[in-house]
């Protein structure tokens, strides 16, 4: 079992920069594949961007490539999601997620097995 917790979340202006962390539980955090979703009201839950076990491989969204970046310290049980370049359609409650140990990476929600509970992104412009 893996509990994520998310933090991070606010207020920033178009233009301006957020960092995201997801802290995880437990002491196999090395073999989850991570990934971060997010759901703006009304919409369903998208694909943000993923990293896989072994932090060698990333996968974005074609709508944040270049923009947010996703990185890993597995000595910290950490996955961040650096955030640049904001737009107000950023806005969304951003969650964190965790797949199944040594697994791939998927785009659709329903192959993640773990979430946290949200952080809220509010973007003005």
């Amino acid at each position: 079992q893996v509990q994520l917790v998310e933090s991070g979340g606010g207020l920033a202006q178009a233009g301006g920069s957020l960092r995201l962390s997801c802290a995880a539980s437990g002491r196999t955090f090395s073999t989850y594949p991570m990934g971060w979703f997010r759901q703006a009201p009304g919409t369903e839950r998208e694909f943000v961007a993923a990293i896989s076990w072994s932090g060698v491989s990333t996968y974005y969204t074609d709508s944040v490539k270049g923009r947010f970046t996703i990185s890993r310290d597995n000595a910290k049980n950490t996955v961040y999601l650096q955030m640049n370049s904001l737009k107000p359609e950023d806005t969304a409650v951003y969650y964190c997620t965790a797949a199944q140990p040594y697994g791939g990476i998927s785009t659709r929600d329903r192959n993640w097995t773990y979430w946290g509970q949200g952080t809220q992104v509010t973007i003005s412009s």
